[in-house]
């Protein structure tokens, strides 16, 4: 049996022309699923999508969700939003001229309006490049202005300080600080022990204020009860007295009649009275005439007349 040579030929053609036709309904649904999933994105929650066209930064952004974009011509960097935080030691002079060496964490979020400009300007290492050489400038200027001690004591007012001071550096640029911590403040070991030397002193001071405060408030309770005492006593002796004189002041009045009436009777001639006085306390006052003898008989009388 012959074999035709230009069948199997033709045979071939067709499956060559078949399967060459399949390769390039591949190719070309690769390549439409290549452009279909650049021609969307998604920007995360807390992040604004900075838009890139043919590398150039648009002046638009995309909020988060889902965005259309132009397939290899545009690509999206979505740049967080959230609040970041940035620790970070830093060294110090205070106003004393002591060393102070301090942990401080920043609190921060940048400002989504502000993503664009700041993706174009500085990039996305933005707390190297800004954030971080800005706390160290704000937190040496701030130590300087305070006395060692005064950072201790007024921590707080000195935190208050640095948040104005990056606030006023960092808030142009897109970047609110959101709350600024000084963690703690270390000084030398010289510093340190004076600190501790002056906080016992103190306390040995007070308490030796607060023993002798109590000594002189038991001073003074005595004293009190003592003018308390001394002023029941006179009142006691001026009670006494009142009573002794009230008493001498009756004696008196009833000796002065009884004295009166003693003399009364002493200067009595024998002769009745003949007036009675009301003030003579029920005695009889003798009106004394002028002395005669009663045996006295007129001159000149006899016996026949």
């Amino acid at each position: 049996m012959a074999i035709d040579i230009r069948e199997i030929n033709k045979g071939s053609s067709r499956n060559v022309s078949g399967g060459t036709k399949w390769i390039k309904w591949a190719v070309a649904g690769a390549a439409a699923l290549i452009v279909a999933f650049n021609s969307f994105t998604i920007v995360p929650a807390g992040h604004t999508g900075v838009v890139l066209t043919m590398g150039e930064v648009s002046k638009t952004s995309y909020d988060a969700g889902f965005h259309l974009k132009a397939p290899f011509v545009q690509k999206v960097e979505p740049v967080s939003n959230k609040i970041q935080v940035y620790e970070t030691p830093a060294s110090a002079v205070s106003k004393d001229l002591q060393t102070v060496s301090s942990n401080i964490a920043v609190n921060y979020r940048l400002v989504a309006a502000s993503t664009p400009k700041m993706y174009e300007e500085v990039g996305t290492d933005y707390k190297t490049v800004l954030i971080a050489p800005v706390v160290q400038e704000c937190m040496k200027s701030a130590t300087a202005k305070y006395t060692a001690e005064q950072l201790i004591t007024e921590r707080q007012a000195v935190g208050d300080e640095v948040k104005a001071a990056l606030d006023l550096k960092l808030n142009d640029y897109g970047i609110f600080i959101e709350k600024f911590n000084i963690v703690n403040f270390d000084f030398s070991e010289e510093f340190n022990s004076a600190i501790e030397a002056k906080q016992v002193a103190e306390q040995n001071l007070l308490k030796t204020e607060t023993e002798q405060k109590q000594v002189r408030v038991i001073a003074q309770t005595d004293a009190d009860k003592k003018v308390i005492a001394a002023k029941a006593e006179a009142e006691a002796i001026l009670a006494e007295a009142q009573a002794q004189a009230d008493a001498n002041k009756l004696l008196e009045e009833s000796l002065t009649d009884k004295v009166i009436a003693y003399n009364q009777i002493q200067r009595w001639n024998g002769v009745m009275p003949k007036v009675t006085s009301g003030n003579s306390n029920g005695l009889l006052i003798n009106v004394p005439l002028e002395d005669t003898p009663a045996s006295t008989q007129p001159s000149g009388s006899t016996e026949g007349n």
